[in-house]
């Protein structure tokens, strides 16, 4: 379960979407013209780090910034820090790429393998918790697996739009443009629908190492 607030950022997300993407060697548009079009979370076990995926639209592409939110840096990850945020419930948050976080490597390896689920989100009200309706699917394709392997996570490999994460037995990889084809040659992928794109598109995949 994602525990939300009704919080002010500083930066908003849609700032830090706006100033980080057209810094992407992948993002090819005007960031000035970003739609948000959905957004999923994963759920980290321990309850420490925010993993949150945003899709958004511009000029005709669809681009995936999967970013995960931290209550202190994390160690090691200098070159994949986004910007540093001020939450106004928790404090100061670094926002980092998530595909150097091995909180969202685990998290995406446990949804490709064995079908978890993306986080349930629920907002924090004055009497309790206020469930928040989806705005993606997840789906996945490939016979599931029992368990995740142990993973030895090593750095993200980008080449044109798509990131590849190695992980020891696996190669996990994460398309930061979705082609509304859907193609990626993968037994074991992972598909993202939405209102509007009802065709589930693939955002990432599974392959053996």
């Amino acid at each position: 379960m994602a525990t939300l607030y009704d919080a002010e950022l500083s930066p908003s997300k849609s700032e830090l979407l706006s100033q980080w993407l057209p810094t992407q060697p992948w993002f090819i548009q005007d960031a000035t013209e970003l739609r948000r079009l959905a957004a999923f979370r994963f759920d980290d076990p321990a309850g420490e780090v925010g993993i949150e995926t945003h899709v958004v639209g511009v000029g005709g592409r669809i681009y995936q910034v999967p970013l995960t939110y931290r209550g202190a840096p994390l160690a090691g990850a200098e070159k994949y820090l986004i910007t540093t945020m001020e939450h106004s419930v928790l404090g100061a948050r670094w926002v980092y790429d998530a595909t150097a976080d091995p909180v969202y490597v685990h998290e995406l390896a446990a949804a490709l393998l064995v079908g978890k689920p993306a986080a349930s989100e629920n907002l924090v009200v004055n009497d309790g918790l206020k469930h928040v309706a989806p705005t993606a699917l997840l789906s996945r394709t490939g016979e599931p697996e029992t368990e995740v392997p142990e993973l030895q996570i090593g750095a993200p490999q980008t080449s044109n739009s798509v990131t590849t994460i190695p992980a020891g037995v696996l190669n996990l990889v994460v398309l930061r443009e979705l082609n509304t084809a859907g193609v990626l040659h993968s037994d074991t992928t992972l598909k993202l629908s939405w209102d509007g794109q009802e065709i589930p598109l693939v955002i990432a995949a599974a392959n053996p190492a």
